[in-house]
């Protein structure tokens, strides 16, 4: 399938773009390295000054930004506007932070003889970002900012249903004043991966995908000895200890689930509620779930939105249909949601065994997994035996403890009292078959760098 906005709300094609033929990727490729052999000796303050204009864009243009992310993906227009402020908090973050991260630092050694040693970063050159349709705007901006910042130039293959969205990325960048090549969008088929990755000039690859994805283009990388970042999605856990205070708990939950119509890598998939708590919770968070409402994405009404696709729809029903023929029991809740459009009725799962094939199931959409636990030692057990690991929660009134449990997650990313925390100045990154490698602050700047060592010695010869 080419190329294709289709409005999830209507089902409706809106616009077809061509795939690149590999006479064209190999001249954007080219042309990148071009860019990318100016860019790295341009100052740092002309590197960020294009990102803090950038920034300014898209906050004096955030309407217009904002309703090409509701077209292209179906998202509700208040979660459009945060995505594009957090894309320019992103860029800002890395504009007055980048060069600091990227300092020459000095390194202590044992003895004078060795000499002067200094660590540099350096840029790799082009790579090969390929980024995923949920949040089109701010999975480009999370590798992009800091790469760029870093002085290396990228050639961007996004998801084959937000084109609009890969535009609209694209004339940003040339709006801003980055030059020609330094950034690149590229309607590359899936199938021309091993032939990019195979360019000498490709020096690396960020992917955010599926599983599968992350195996192929991982084996790739290696195959062709690219440096590679993987973000793959998660099954976080959602901890809720018998201390919790239920009320706020739940209404975290509901959203933690349900924000971008539950179609977030981090978000609280698998709710894990102690026995003591356990009825307390679940009436209520089925309340929460039932009021939500869904329909049109640009009303201010709306709570849930459709899905990115019809496809996208069809793949969760049969998720759900799996887990049930193995013995899960499955609830909906709510009002029935809109025929017209890619929506999808909220679902809870319990008693979802771990041979059942949901149990270990990304249920991308509004499809709530709930388990129930006897005490604190059970719910971590139960956390970590998924294959995932991104991110997580622990709720509890008692903050050390949270901090504790926390500490024995084993996931990228966890976070006490609330279900996940998207800031610019907090790294992104998981574990397991959830990935590896960080974005964001200066561990996801530093991932494309080369920390070079100069080494100054002036010793005399041992013959």
């Amino acid at each position: 399938m080419p190329y294709q906005t289709v409005n999830p709300y209507t089902n409706e094609l809106v616009k077809t773009y061509p795939y690149a033929s590999e006479t064209e990727i190999d001249a954007a490729i080219e042309k990148s390295h071009a860019a990318f052999l100016k860019w790295r000796t341009t100052e740092f303050t002309d590197r960020a000054k294009v990102l803090t204009r950038a920034a300014q864009l898209l906050r004096d243009e955030k309407g217009v930004f904002a309703d090409i992310l509701t077209l292209d993906m179906g998202k509700i227009t208040a979660e459009a506007l945060l995505e594009v402020e957090l894309c320019a908090d992103i860029f800002d973050y890395f504009a007055e932070h980048g060069a600091e991260f990227l300092r020459d630092q000095p390194l202590t050694v044992k003895d004078t003889s060795e000499g002067t040693v200094t660590i540099v970063f350096e840029p790799l050159g082009v790579l090969y970002t390929i980024e995923p349709w949920n949040f089109p705007y701010y999975q480009v901006v999370r590798v992009a900012a800091a790469q760029i910042l870093a002085g290396n130039t990228i050639v961007l293959k996004h998801a084959e249903n937000v084109p609009a969205s890969a535009l609209a990325m694209q004339k940003l960048f040339d709006d801003a004043g980055l030059p020609a090549g330094v950034f690149t969008n590229l309607f590359a088929p899936i199938d021309a991966t091993q032939h990019i990755l195979g360019h000498p000039l490709v020096r690396g690859v960020a992917l955010t995908g599926s599983e599968r994805a992350g195996t192929d283009v991982g084996a790739a990388a290696g195959k062709n000895l690219k440096k590679c970042t993987m973000e793959l999605g998660g099954t976080d856990a959602f901890i809720v200890l018998d201390d919790a205070d239920i009320d706020k708990t739940v209404k975290w939950a509901v959203m933690g689930r349900h924000w971008n119509a539950g179609q977030v890598c981090c978000s609280a998939k698998r709710m894990i509620v102690v026995d003591a708590v356990y009825d307390e919770f679940m009436d209520k968070y089925r309340a929460g779930v039932a009021a939500l409402r869904a329909g049109d994405p640009r009303d201010p009404e709306t709570q849930l939105a459709p899905l990115s696709t019809q496809k996208a729809v069809d793949r969760l029903a049969d998720e759900v249909k799996t887990a049930v023929e193995h013995g899960a029991t499955a609830e909906t809740l709510g009002e029935p949601v809109p025929r017209q459009g890619a929506f999808f009725q909220p679902t809870i799962l319990t008693n979802v065994k771990p041979d059942n094939p949901g149990y270990q199931t990304e249920f991308f959409g509004p499809v709530s997994m709930v388990f129930r636990v006897a005490d604190e030692n059970e719910a971590v057990d139960v956390a970590n035996s998924s294959r995932f690991g991104l991110g997580g929660s622990v709720f509890t009134r008692d903050l050390v403890r949270g901090e504790r449990v926390a500490r024995r997650v084993e996931t990228g990313m966890v976070f006490v009292n609330h279900p996940t925390m998207v800031k610019a100045d907090i790294p992104f990154g998981g574990v397991k078959n959830s990935g590896f490698g960080n974005e964001l602050t200066k561990f996801g700047i530093r991932e494309f760098v080369t920390s070079k060592v100069v080494d100054v010695v002036d010793i005399d010869a041992p013959f």
